[in-house]
């Protein structure tokens, strides 16, 4: 293994992701899933990393490019200064007209949240990208697509160079081979490609293979082809990413329950919601977790914790405090908490298993059901063929149709769908990126409307690839 894992390890890998959304929509589905990001995740995240917490951070390109945006600034502080500081005013009001004058304080003291992001997002001169870039240790493919989803290698090719591509342009070219697979979707097949980008390591998730909380997932694992597996360890996540974890706890403030503008006053046991409460009830956790991560990794071996950056802060509103609470206990506690990269370099990496053949990811049942069940798989067809046009067509394929289609092929379409999240929205984004693809196709070179800042580093050269 690693100096480190021989006497044991965690990484926390946090995925920073976002739907392309900017400027396609607004409330209740739409580009307000940016500013909440950006407000309750990305800003009190990166305090925490500039502090050098020793964490990997993957961040998609998708939404880097929606970060790069012009004019995302001036809507972000707009959504910030105006809407949100509204629409908590109009909440309080109605709640003291009602007699609920606890409820009406604590939204005036979550009022104040948006201002802070506001005045940490104008510290940082409005550059979200750049601050989050220079933790970006791990990239992504450009649009997040299921990569096992594609029907072609045209297709994964085209995917892997634009957002390694536009990895590099961001964040230097100290990239050590790091790639975020979207929904930890890997196949197999996959791997030579991969290799051939560039990419010396990928997280999987092989629970349904090697079972729950086999000691197997703590080791990384030689592909054939080259690219380092590394197991995500779900014994150590599910202590906060599952229904009993961490953020369901009484004090946490309730992300379902909601006022008539969306705000969240209420606690998860129905209180109105403590701020006090609640964190020493995160820092209570953060130690239970390094604790129980300790445990896992005492005969050695290396945890890998992958979460979902908008987890912290945005769905579970007390996180990056956890987050923070984590760091310091790790070295109380005398965990080591560290780099994915750095542990990599050291591995010495087991065989692959023999049952691990077909398809695995993180999403139900550890397979491609929430992105190709029957209730999707007109969408799953459909990005199919428009892929299969698009790779035909090669060269004659012009820029809008190249992003066109990587709009297409984004994982988040279906998920919307398969999660009862927000269908409506996916299947109508689904379709207008397919019929906008029509119209590139039928008529190469003509223009029309652009996709906004999308996957600026996408090439056709990567279609004509042997």
């Amino acid at each position: 293994m690693t100096k480190a894992a021989d006497r044991g390890a965690i990484a926390i890998v946090l995925h920073t992701h976002m739907p392309y959304v900017e400027g396609f929509g607004t409330w209740p589905f739409g580009e307000e899933w940016l500013w909440e990001a950006i407000a309750g995740s990305y800003l009190p995240l990166l305090d925490v990393l500039d502090r050098g917490a020793p964490v990997t951070l993957s961040l998609t390109p998708v939404l880097g490019d929606q970060l790069a945006a012009p004019g995302v600034g001036e809507r972000f502080l707009a959504f910030v200064h105006d809407m949100r500081a509204e629409t908590h005013r109009i909440d309080a009001e109605g709640c003291r007209a009602g007699g609920r004058d606890h409820l009406a304080a604590e939204l005036e003291r979550a009022a104040g949240d948006y201002a802070r992001a506001a005045d940490r997002f104008e510290c940082r001169g409005g550059d979200v990208l750049g601050a989050l870039a220079r933790h970006a240790a791990w990239t992504s493919s450009a649009t997040h697509a299921v990569l096992p989803l594609l029907a072609t290698d045209a297709g994964v090719r085209l995917q892997l160079s634009a957002g390694i591509a536009a990895h590099r342009a961001r964040s230097g070219e100290a990239w050590r081979g790091g790639f975020w697979l979207p929904e930890c979707a890997h196949a197999p097949w996959l791997d030579p490609l991969l290799e051939e980008a560039g990419v010396h390591a990928t997280c999987v998730d092989l629970t349904g293979v090697l079972g729950h909380g086999d000691e197997r997932h703590l080791r990384p694992i030689a592909s054939a082809a080259g690219p380092l597996l590394v197991p995500v360890d779900r014994a150590v996540m599910d202590l906060v990413w599952s229904d009993a974890g961490y953020p369901a706890h009484g004090a946490y403030r309730d992300y379902h329950h909601r006022t008539t503008h969306d705000h969240r006053p209420w606690a998860n046991d129905g209180s109105v919601y403590d701020p006090a409460r609640a964190s020493a009830q995160a820092r209570a956790d953060a130690a239970d977790f390094v604790a129980r991560a300790a445990r896992r990794v005492a005969g050695g071996g290396l945890s890998v914790c992958a979460l979902d950056t908008e987890l912290l802060g945005h769905w579970w509103y007390e996180g990056v405090t956890w987050l923070e609470a984590v760091v310091d206990e790790a070295g109380r506690q005398g965990l080591a908490l560290v780099g994915l990269d750095d542990a990599l370099a050291e591995a010495a990496p087991a065989p692959p298993p023999p049952a691990h053949q077909g398809v695995t990811t993180w999403g139900t049942q550890r397979d491609l059901s929430t992105w190709s069940s029957p209730r999707v798989a007109d969408l799953a067809f459909a990005a199919r063929h428009a892929e299969l046009r698009v790779v035909a067509a090669g060269t004659r394929a012009d820029e809008r149709a190249v992003r066109e289609l990587l709009a297409l092929q984004s994982s988040d379409w279906a998920f919307m769908v398969s999660r009862d999240l927000a269908e409506p929205y996916g299947r109508e984004r689904a379709a207008a990126h397919a019929a906008a693809l029509d119209a590139a196709l039928g008529a190469p070179g003509a223009g029309g409307p652009h996709l906004r800042g999308l996957a600026p580093y996408a090439s056709t050269a990567a279609l004509l690839a042997p």
